[in-house]
């Protein structure tokens, strides 16, 4: 009976590669982790720092340094970093080197509530508490605010985030009790009353057009008030 020997090399090959698999498998769940490394993603303004992180870290695993890699529960850091109300979301992993990382995108505010509570709106139209490390320069918003109730704060901040020309000169938006909207600008008298958001689009174009214009005939400081409820007029009360 003749030997088949080029099935038993690959036989004895497939057996070894398995058991370096099986062995380096278990050095890597018996593998040390090391000091985290937090990384954020987007941005270099930090409402939140890398201490905090780690410390959140850190308290939700009884100490996540010098320990097995078997030992970590990653869903469980996860969970507990993207419930900081500055975090917009968090991955957690430990890289081959036995390093546990984690990787940060925090929330970015659209506009700070001033009014008897101060907080941001986040840009998903969500609360987010200030921080003591940065302050973001967005438009402040005053007047009769609920904080479960910001739909259409964030819907006017939203706009004015998306508009170079609102993004460059509103300084804060006020909403009534009625939930009329106005706006206030950099370096100008009048208020701008927006209304309600009916023809929000067409309100935005009108104003432009008129505050170009009025710019130009050096006319600007001439209003105290700027009213765009109506779709296709601008009406103006003098000072």
């Amino acid at each position: 009976m003749r030997v088949k020997w080029k099935h038993i090399k690959m036989v004895l090959l497939l057996m070894l590669v398995v058991g370096l698999f099986a062995f380096s498998s278990v050095r890597n769940e018996e593998r040390i982790i090391s000091k985290p490394e937090v990384s954020f993603l987007g941005g270099d303004n930090l409402f939140i720092t890398q201490e905090t992180v780690s410390k959140l870290l850190i308290q939700n695993q009884e100490g996540v340094k010098n320990v097995p890699k078997e030992t970590l529960d990653l869903n469980t850091l996860e969970n507990a970093l993207n419930s900081n109300p500055m975090i917009k979301s968090a991955e957690v992993y430990v890289a081959v080197n036995g390093t546990l990382k984690a990787e940060i995108k925090q929330k970015r505010p659209l506009a700070r509530v001033s009014t008897n509570a101060s907080y941001y709106i986040d840009d998903e139209g969500q609360y987010m508490p200030l921080s003591p490390n940065y302050t973001a320069r967005v438009p402040l918003v005053t007047g009769y605010v609920e904080k479960n109730n910001l739909k259409h704060i964030y819907t006017v901040a939203k706009k004015i985030e998306d508009d170079q020309f609102l993004k460059h000169h509103v300084v804060e938006i006020h909403q009534s009790l009625n939930g009329n909207m106005a706006l206030r600008l950099r370096k100008c008298k009048f208020m701008v009353n927006l209304g309600d958001l009916t023809f929000l689009e067409k309100k935005i174009s009108n104003f432009k057009a008129f505050y170009k214009k009025s710019l130009k005939e050096n006319t600007l400081d001439a209003y105290s008030k700027v009213n765009l409820q109506f779709e296709n007029q601008v009406v103006c009360t003098k000072t």
